[in-house]
């Protein structure tokens, strides 16, 4: 009886059950399923997990969640945050990309979980928690992340970036949209604590609500809870140099950088300038850019204000294409080296400010400002920004919140390990998440294996060096204050690697070694 049920196994009961001879193109080898083993292929989570308990900001975020269940047999809040962190931190776009990590129970117990939930158990979670309410939770959390840097001078930035969409989520409109035009998006309005590329705060849109009149009450709404120690500039592009955000930072005395559109006025007022001779001489330090300043009242301004002009000569590789006949033929033509000194080519930026930093100075401080285009494209490209759409907007706002606030711990976790420069996650991932962990429970303890696949195991183990460092100073500073914010003394730490003694030096001239 026992031979026939043997004979009876399937070919996958036999490969889960037996080693099965396996030809690769290095030889016979022998493989078998142990799905009892506890391993993971984040084995450096427990570094991070441990960077989080010592702070204690990942415990604070969970108790402080309006997410409340009622039946016996849900899901802890805890283990549904914790899911999904962890599915983020493994580079997931989609709820989907959550079953990839559901058998990950090393990384579950280095972050406190029973268990790693399922995907629906995430969705209906998030789908439970009044929206207003998740608003203000998740409002206050990305504060809290980067406030503590924040003490000293910094800068606003402001930008909005879209995703696409392509189902029939709610808020889903065709608006502006360059990359795919035609195609429905969402808005995510943005502010970024300038060249340490944080968010500060974020808010979702319809896709036709991406223009700055949609972010000048969230920008109000930051200036007025910073109070004092809100930021000695606020900087925008094009789209925010207007009297509305103009406005919002004169009544709050703060003082503001933006680019103006090329309107007509703005146009007159470069013909204007072009012959003057005051404009300041093109230099390495400044890139080649000339510079100079004026007074201008635009249609719709409340006042004159003074904007500066700067522009730049282009010498190389330039096409000029133009269309020709009924056809529309497109004709083109390239301005070679040999372009002669009379044929000369300028590209134009006007600002408009009330800093009163040297002109060369106020060039350089609005170029720093494309530092938060890098964030946009990590964000959306590496931290799956553009991904976990549901149908209701509710959701992928406060997922998108939730990936922004994972994205600033991982940032700070990352400067810790490495002042000197910061990686985005294509580079920080393989060399602080990734390695294979093996856990083994013994004696009452549990010991954890690693084997790193990185190349770099010199640099990785320094870096870790470099994060216990700083987390064994806070716990010395613990020790004997009590009542020490942990999180606040372990920003300021790692701030003081970054910068010697300030977050962001000043003054603004030379603003550019913090990010």
């Amino acid at each position: 009886m026992g031979e026939l049920i043997e004979r009876k196994k399937t070919a996958v009961a036999q490969a889960s059950d037996e080693f099965v001879a396996v030809q690769t193109m290095g030889g016979r080898m022998h493989v078998r399923w142990d799905e009892t083993a506890q391993a993971t292929p984040h084995g450096q989570i427990v570094y991070f997990a441990e960077f989080l308990a010592t702070a204690g900001i990942f415990d604070s975020w969970v108790q402080s969640c309006p997410l409340r269940y009622t039946s016996p047999n849900a899901p802890g809040v805890r283990d549904v945050l914790g899911t999904l962190m962890l599915s983020i931190l493994a580079g997931s776009k989609r709820y989907a990309h959550i079953a990839g990590v559901r058998g990950d129970a090393v990384a579950a117990q280095a972050l406190g979980l029973n268990k790693i939930v399922s995907e629906d158990s995430v969705r209906r979670a998030l789908k439970a928690i009044e929206p207003q309410a998740a608003q203000t939770w998740m409002h206050q959390a990305l504060q809290g992340s980067v406030a503590h840097a924040l003490d000293r001078s910094w800068i606003l930035d402001m930008d909005t970036t879209l995703k696409s969409l392509y189902g029939h989520q709610e808020g889903a409109e065709i608006g502006y949209n360059p990359h795919k035009p035609g195609r429905p998006s969402h808005a995510l309005h943005t502010y970024w604590v300038g060249n340490l590329r944080l968010v500060l705060d974020m808010q979702m849109r319809s896709g036709k609500q991406h223009s700055s009149g949609h972010a000048k009450e969230g920008l109000g709404k930051l200036l007025d809870e910073r109070g004092t120690r809100g930021p000695a500039l606020v900087r925008g592009d094009c789209g925010y140099g207007n009297q509305d955000i103009i406005e919002v930072c004169e009544k709050r005395d703060r003082r503001y950088l933006l680019r103006l559109r090329k309107t007509a006025n703005v146009k007159r007022l470069i013909e204007r300038l072009f012959n003057r001779q005051d404009w300041t001489q093109a230099s390495e330090a400044s890139q080649g850019w000339q510079a100079i300043e004026d007074h201008l009242r635009l249609s719709g301004w409340s006042k004159e204000r003074r904007v500066v002009v700067l522009r730049r000569r282009i010498k190389r590789d330039v096409a000029l294409t133009a269309k020709q006949g009924d056809k529309g033929q497109q004709l083109l033509a390239l301005a070679f080296d040999e372009t002669q000194d009379d044929a000369q080519l300028w590209e134009y930026t006007v600002l408009v400010t009330d800093v009163a930093y040297d002109l060369n100075a106020i060039g350089q401080l609005y170029r720093d400002r494309c530092d938060c285009e890098n964030g946009f494209d990590e964000l959306k490209n590496q931290w799956g920004w553009g991904g976990f759409s549901t149908q209701d907007m509710h959701r992928s706002e406060l997922t998108a919140r939730v990936v922004a606030l994972v994205y600033n711990w991982w940032s700070w976790y990352v400067r810790a390990a490495n002042p000197q420069a910061r990686r985005e996650a294509l580079t920080s991932r393989p060399l602080l998440l990734a390695a294979v962990g093996r856990a083994v429970h013994t004696g009452g303890q549990t010991q954890v294996y690693l084997t790193p696949m990185h190349a770099e195991v010199g640099l990785i183990k320094k870096m870790i060096a470099n994060i216990q460092a700083a987390l064994a100073y806070v716990r010395r500073a613990a020790e004997q204050l009590p009542k020490l914010n942990r999180w606040h003394a372990l920003v300021g730490c790692i701030c003081e690697r970054i910068t010697g003694q300030t977050v962001l030096p000043t003054p603004p001239p030379a603003l550019q070694g913090a990010g």
